[in-house]
């Protein structure tokens, strides 16, 4: 499944590295594309959404 997901707390290039980790904690086999700029964060995973925004969100990145 893919999922696009804005993060607007996402402001730079090690916050993208930190939801990157974050997501792939969860699923050590997911794609992760996040970028600062548009604060956009793409995921490829076999997780569930739900599972996804949570993770995201206790790395301390609140989805909109």
């Amino acid at each position: 499944m893919t999922l696009e997901l804005t993060v607007p707390s996402m402001a730079c290039s090690a916050c993208a590295e930190t939801i990157t980790n974050a997501i792939q904690g969860i699923d050590a086999a997911a794609k992760v594309e996040a970028d600062p700029k548009t604060k956009l964060v793409k995921v490829e995973t076999q997780q569930p959404e739900k599972v996804v925004k949570d993770a995201i969100a206790s790395a301390g990145y609140p989805i909109s």
